[in-house]
């Protein structure tokens, strides 16, 4: 089926693109790789992200031999760039768990094997700049990212192959000071956020800098579902890392440790409502239309069809 420029794929069409790609993946592996309240199976691996690796995988030689004919063009020494994957989507929405799987899939195959993986929370402001200018509250939101060090770092990693990213941590909820995730010459770089396919600098769309992180961009991934979902998966992970992550003290949301459920369910259907739904609604779902993939889930947190870009 054909729509607004994709082809559009039910999950049991989609599934036989897969060809021959094996399966390289055990259920401890994969245990390994899901996020907190996601059933990913490994029966879902097989039926749509095997085939999914599969084009990834046709998309890089492609992109491999554009590259050798330009450099040849010009004269100069072929120069292996790593292929940039983004992969955007809300807030536990499963972005995490999708991009640590296609880290590990796609590093077991030969042509390119050194696959590294950058979220954009290294990116955000840290937590006093965000405090002194009210961005608390809209943390996630495009503002709330220093997107120009973010375009310098994507250029870099495309021109050199090297680049620094800084790291976040979900335990302090801020940057971590003199901290880094070195980037080094690999094969893929998968980049994952929230807002990864947005235009602008992060403060006005109007105003946009001379490149966007889209630029870097060789293939986009939108991971979709119906808001009502994402805020039912939202509510759960966060009772279950309540029970977990947020007992420790070091922890930013240590004060929900001793909550009760209802108390730890009603703030996170407040931050949902307040924070997380807003951006999904103003400024992450209006960048799904300029993914080359968008992989919709279903209630179950399954995927049930995928759209594919038509070129």
């Amino acid at each position: 089926m054909e729509s607004n420029g994709y082809s559009i794929f039910t999950r049991e069409e989609w599934s036989r693109l897969r060809s021959s790609v094996p399966m390289t993946l055990g259920e401890d592996q994969l245990a390994a790789l899901r996020g907190a309240n996601e059933p990913m199976s490994l029966a879902e691996v097989e039926a749509i992200y095997l085939p999914l690796v599969r084009l990834i995988n046709l998309h890089v030689s492609a992109a491999r031999g554009l590259a050798t004919v330009t450099d040849e063009f010009v004269g100069r020494p072929p120069v292996r760039r790593p292929y940039v994957i983004a992969i955007a989507g809300s807030v536990a929405v499963g972005k995490s768990t999708i991009a640590r799987l296609l880290q590990t899939l796609l590093s077991r195959w030969s042509e390119h094997p050194r696959v590294d993986l950058i979220t954009t929370d290294g990116f955000l402001w840290p937590r006093e700049k965000l405090l002194a200018e009210g961005l608390m509250e809209r943390k996630g939101f495009p503002e709330s990212y220093d997107v120009r060090t973010m375009i310098d770092f994507l250029a870099r990693v495309r021109s050199t192959g090297e680049g620094r990213a800084p790291v976040y941590s979900h335990q302090s909820y801020d940057i971590v000071p003199g901290m880094s995730d070195t980037v080094d010459h690999p094969d893929i770089l998968i980049f994952e956020g929230l807002n990864v396919l947005q235009i602008g600098d992060g403060v006005s769309r109007r105003h946009a800098p001379v490149f966007t992180p889209a630029d870097f961009f060789d293939l986009s991934l939108y991971v979709d579902a119906d808001p009502a979902h994402i805020e039912r998966w939202y509510v759960d992970r966060f009772l279950v890392l309540q029970q977990t992550r947020m007992q420790d003290p070091d922890n930013y949301f240590y004060h929900l440790a001793r909550a009760s459920r209802k108390e730890a369910r009603a703030y996170a259907e407040g931050l949902w409502h307040k924070v997380n739904l807003p951006n999904l609604l103003e400024n992450i779902l209006p960048t799904r239309n300029r993914a080359d993939v968008v992989l919709h889930k279903d209630f179950l947190h399954a995927a049930d069809s995928l759209w594919l870009r038509r070129t």
